[in-house]
């Protein structure tokens, strides 16, 4: 295809400064895992005890997958770094191919390209060899870090192999959305609820032992590589055949559509907005209500699988007479489902941050498209817009969160006989994680104010935070640095103990950070692109 050369050389000189942060990150976290294992765990016998003791809580296998060789250094890794790199892998190839596709025929600068001598796909086609490009050096370099820690090398490639396959994959599914849909933004919801839907079919399938649901997802896919155990390696062929297939599937689908519209129509508006539509708040929620509501939808399928899978969590465990006996002495099973509860609902938290930074960086998207600027001209205050979008964040992830507690506590309550105790229980718990959610809104807020520009690195503050809170203690990340996270001060609910302080210092800094952005936004100028 003409130019595709040409438009590889422009997208690799766009994203000089953002694709080595998302290697960087892919390839430091499991290279630094191993190294602490190795220095945690020297012996056999400790690593045989922490795998056991891990394989006992279904809680963590619904987040890290299933150990195959407890025995070894890098089976450990593998089981602690093999999801965290893959869902990272995935986030980094749908935000490439659809800052490079669909994204610029929003902005119309695929338009003016075309104008050019340049082939008709070589724009996809272009965003599809950098993200592969991507993938396969992310790849190499995590076969050389872990083989620089002394893994046997063949684990290594496998380990590679699994994270850059789960990101060619998620590479084709994102060219397959944004051939949908009109809007990048909407491209993007598509592409990570997909991701989200095959996270929840690897974690049901490993808490619950249902190993065809794991079989069902690419993460699933991932894990039974089996990285530094009886390596797989047939199934690395089976991503590359996939990835090519969703490739190919979004070429034929862009064939069917002009550029600039995607196959799913947006429906045409009225000429005249109605009376319910004339005011900021109003405008905010007509556009981001379509997100909030997939975002909702799957909080409430998360949720309810989650809750149906916590009454069975005493059971499986109680199996092993060690942690019956330990059950037995801390208070019986329900202390085993109420810490299952308490990991997963801080989770959902961290994942409902993406919601919170996502709507609240839709002024910044309306600002560079030039949406916002007519908006402005009449006489709406700045504060009035931008407050509009901000209670969407807020209202939403509240929303989200409670939808979820709501859905996994009324599941389990009728697993158990007490449908309204749990749910009303269990709400209460998630809503308790909304005040650290509202901190990632508030720094969004606070950059879209004053520096418009790095409005996107809230999604860098929120990767930080996930590391300090679920690998911080791994990483040996001293105590102080890891209460920087928000959700570091977040008492663990339910079955723990909770006061008023962290909550109100929380909501405070919330309240600090949006005022300051809100400042800023009022006396800075508009950019648009």
């Amino acid at each position: 295809m003409i130019g595709t050369g040409v438009l590889v050389r422009l997208a690799l000189r766009r994203d000089r400064l953002l694709l080595p942060v998302w290697i960087l990150v892919i390839v430091a976290i499991p290279v630094a895992i191993a190294s602490a294992i190795a220095e945690l765990y020297p012996d056999v016998g400790q690593r045989l005890a922490l795998g056991a003791t891990m394989m006992a809580n279904p809680a963590l296998q619904a987040l890290t997958g299933p150990i195959f060789d407890p025995a070894s250094v890098g089976g450990l890794t593998a089981w602690r770094a093999t999801t965290f790199a893959a869902v990272l892998a995935g986030l980094m190839s749908i935000m490439l191919v659809t800052r490079h596709t669909r994204a610029e025929e929003e902005s119309g600068r695929a338009e003016l390209i075309g104008a050019a001598p340049v082939g008709r796909y070589a724009l996809p086609a272009a965003a599809v060899i950098v993200t592969g490009l991507a993938n396969l050096l992310a790849a190499l370099l995590l076969v050389a870090g872990l083989a620089g820690q002394g893994l046997p090398l063949a684990g290594s490639i496998a380990f590679a192999g699994a994270v850059a396959g789960m990101g060619l994959v998620f590479t084709g599914i994102a060219a397959v959305t944004a051939q949908l849909t009109a809007n990048a933004r909407t491209a993007n919801a598509l592409a990570v609820a997909v991701l989200g839907l095959f996270f929840l079919l690897r974690s049901a399938g490993d808490a619950s032992g249902a190993e065809a649901v794991s079989w069902l997802s690419p993460l699933g896919w991932a894990q039974r590589i089996r990285a530094f155990a009886d390596e797989r390696w047939w199934l690395l062929a089976v991503f590359a055949a996939v990835a090519v297939l969703l490739v190919a599937g979004a070429d034929l689908l862009a064939r069917r559509r002009d550029i600039g519209a995607g196959l799913l129509a947006a429906r045409r508006g009225p000429a005249a907005a109605s009376a319910s539509l004339r005011s900021p708040l109003a405008l905010a929620w007509r556009l981001q209500r379509g997100m909030l509501f997939g975002w909702a939808a799957g909080f409430a399928v998360v949720g309810g699988v989650f809750g149906a899978l916590a009454a069975s969590v005493g059971d499986i465990v109680g199996d092993i007479p060690q942690i019956a006996d330990m059950l037995a002495r801390i208070g019986g099973a329900g202390v085993l489902v109420d810490t299952f509860f308490a990991t997963q609902l801080g989770l959902f938290a961290l994942v409902a941050s993406g919601y919170a930074v996502q709507a609240a960086s839709r002024p910044r998207a309306e600002e560079t498209i030039g949406r916002a600027e007519p908006v402005l001209a009449a006489s709406v205050p700045r504060w009035r817009w931008l407050a509009g979008h901000v209670a969407c964040a807020l209202a939403g992830s509240a929303l989200i969160l409670l939808i979820a507690g709501l859905a996994a506590g009324l599941a389990h309550g009728l697993r158990i006989g007490e449908p309204a105790t749990q749910a009303t229980r269990i709400a209460g718990a998630a809503l308790a994680q909304v005040p650290a959610v509202w901190v990632l809104a508030g720094i969004t807020v606070l950059l879209f104010g004053l520096l418009p520009r790095m409005t996107a690195v809230a999604w860098a503050f929120l990767v930080a935070f996930f590391l300090l809170g679920q690998l911080g203690e791994l990483l040996q990340i001293d105590e102080t640095i890891r209460r920087f996270s928000p959700f570091a001060h977040v008492p663990a609910l339910p079955g723990g103990t909770a006061t008023a302080t962290p909550f109100v210092w929380l909501c405070l800094t919330t309240g600090v950070l949006i005022a300051a952005g809100v400042a800023g936004f009022g006396h800075r100028d508009l950019k648009s692109d």
